[in-house]
């Protein structure tokens, strides 16, 4: 009883301290917990502090680079000033020099303009070497002088007619426009002046020749004028016809014309030809074998023309031998006769614009000799030549554009009936046992 009183004190006791240990423990670790999360507080709240130190020191470095920066600007900015400075100071006398021949430029440019307004006013006789005081006198009176003119008054003037008798007639001037009136022929006109000399341009009739003379009786009335300084009346009296635009095309123009009148006249003819032509008929292969063996006269009423003859070479043709090369020359011959001529036409659309292009080249190479004898300071007269030189060319043209339309037209016309004429013999040549299936195929 003894031993297992003791066993049951000694386990107490373990349990006892056992759970003492326990108990040390449990306090131990809340001891320990309180110390972490003390610690962690305290980190906490020194970083915290940290944290607000480093951005209140970082706002004072943002402030302290940005004036910075503006430092560097205002250095900057002063630095391109004074470069600019030393520039200036460096290239001052070239710009006075560039400057210096901008100006005289610009004198040797209007000086240059008002000589040539002295030149144009016929003011160039004047002494040379006038001082810019004296151009500017000179160019007073002639002002006055054009005020003078603005206020015309009838003077008598020697003008040359048209027909080249130079006569004195009264006449009003009013800037580059002049009038006269002819008293015994009781006619205005319009007169320009050529070299210093009046020359009648345009006489006027009905209203505008009455109104001008209303002027010189009564000082009032109506005035006929061309704005256009004459040009007008000028491009009037170069207005030709048609033939003598042609001729002016010189030797040339005769085998273009002539091709021309050829190619038409068989146009005509061969278009009234081809429309004449009757219509051929048309005849499944079976129906035309049974009225070759048996003619009905209603259906042979009906063929005409060189349908007519090949139906008749068919029937009166003693064996197939000698059908078959009946055929075929009377072929030859409608081929012939429908393409007949129409080669010319063909001809004339091609040659037509090589013959335009031969008379452009005399026409150049003639200009050309003008030009080396007189020179080239008129333009007017190397115009004129150039001009009449591609009137050939034009007329060229002019034949070839039709004649090749023509041409195209009749062929397809001529070669169409043809090709039907051609069916029909094929028709014709066939044997009278072969099954109509063969005989549409080769008459396709």
């Amino acid at each position: 009883m003894s031993f297992t009183h003791y066993f049951r004190s000694l386990i107490i006791t373990l349990s006892v301290l056992i759970l003492l240990g326990l108990q040390n423990i449990v306090l131990a670790n809340e001891a320990v917990d309180k110390g972490l999360v003390t610690k962690l507080s305290d980190a906490q709240n020194r970083l915290n502090s940290s944290q607000k130190k480093i951005a209140s020191q970082k706002r004072n470095l943002l402030e302290k680079l940005n004036k910075l920066e503006e430092e560097v600007q205002n250095l900057q900015q002063k630095t391109a000033a004074a470069r600019r400075l030393s520039d200036e100071k460096t290239l001052s006398l070239n710009q006075l020099e560039s400057r210096i021949k901008d100006w005289r430029e610009q004198q040797r440019y209007q000086q240059n303009l008002l000589n040539r307004f002295l030149h144009q006013q016929q003011l160039h006789n004047q002494p040379a070497g006038l001082a810019t005081a004296e151009k500017m006198q000179l160019i007073q009176n002639f002002s006055q002088e054009l005020q003078a003119k603005l206020s015309p008054k009838w003077q008598p003037q020697s003008i040359v007619m048209s027909n080249g008798k130079v006569e004195q007639l009264p006449t009003l001037s009013l800037g580059p426009l002049n009038w006269f009136w002819h008293e015994e022929l009781q006619q205005a006109g319009l007169a320009s002046r050529e070299n210093g000399q009046l020359h009648a341009t345009l006489l006027l009739d009905g209203s505008a020749s009455s109104g001008l003379k209303d002027i010189q009786t009564e000082g009032r009335g109506e005035l006929f004028f061309d704005p256009t300084v004459n040009r007008a009346v000028a491009r009037e009296q170069h207005q030709q016809t048609a033939w003598q635009h042609v001729v002016k095309g010189g030797v040339w123009v005769i085998p273009i014309l002539t091709f021309a009148v050829l190619a038409l006249v068989i146009a005509i003819y061969k278009s009234v030809q081809l429309a004449r032509l009757p219509k051929l008929q048309r005849f499944t292969p079976a129906y035309l074998q049974s009225q070759l063996s048996t003619p009905s006269d209603k259906v042979v009423a009906t063929i005409k023309g060189q349908q007519k003859v090949m139906f008749d070479i068919a029937l009166q043709a003693k064996n197939d031998r000698v059908r078959d090369d009946q055929l075929f020359v009377q072929l030859q011959q409608d081929k012939y006769w429908l393409e007949r001529w129409l080669l010319v036409i063909g001809i004339t659309a091609s040659v037509a614009p090589l013959l335009g292009l031969l008379g452009t080249v005399s026409g150049m190479i003639e200009t050309f000799k003008m030009m080396t004898l007189f020179g080239s300071g008129d333009p007017e007269v190397v115009s004129g030549g150039i001009a009449q030189a591609l009137i050939t060319t034009e007329l060229g043209l002019v034949v070839a554009i039709p004649a090749l339309i023509l041409n195209a037209i009749l062929s397809k016309r001529a070669k169409s009936y043809y090709h039907e004429l051609e069916n029909f013999a094929v028709l014709l040549s066939q044997p009278a046992d072969e099954p109509l299936s063969e005989l549409k195929q080769e008459a396709a």
